[in-house]
């Protein structure tokens, strides 16, 4: 099943894990949009730097540590998605409560896995 996944502290550096999870998100098909400090491009996906009001947004996944989330809330609440991953070094329980309320579901799981494993 494809699911729009949002990828939230993208990088353009190959070497960073959210850059490797752009590739593979690509090459599993699935339809992807970034956020990140600096515009350009990865296979494809233009990575802004502004909170674009994405439409269907399915997945969010993380790759921001917990202090550089905060300005993140409202936007994430906003898109309304169906789940939110928080991959390793990003886990944030005040977020986790937003998102309890919000009727969001999340997870602590790392994309790059859940991908490999068919998991996702």
């Amino acid at each position: 099943m494809k699911k729009k996944t949002l990828v939230l502290g993208a990088s353009l550096n190959p070497a960073r894990y959210s850059n490797l999870a752009i590739n593979r998100l690509v090459k599993h098909g699935q339809p992807t949009v970034a956020i990140g400090l600096r515009k350009g491009s990865v296979n494809g996906v233009d990575i802004e730097t502004e909170k674009l009001p994405f439409k269907s947004v399915d997945t969010i996944t993380l790759y921001l540590n917990a202090k550089r989330q905060k300005e993140y809330y409202d936007y994430i609440l906003s898109l309304q998605p169906k789940r939110v991953i928080f991959n390793p070094g990003t886990e944030n329980p005040e977020l986790y409560d937003l998102l309890r309320k919000n009727g969001i579901r999340f997870e602590n799981a790392c994309t790059l896995v859940m991908l490999s494993t068919h998991q996702y």
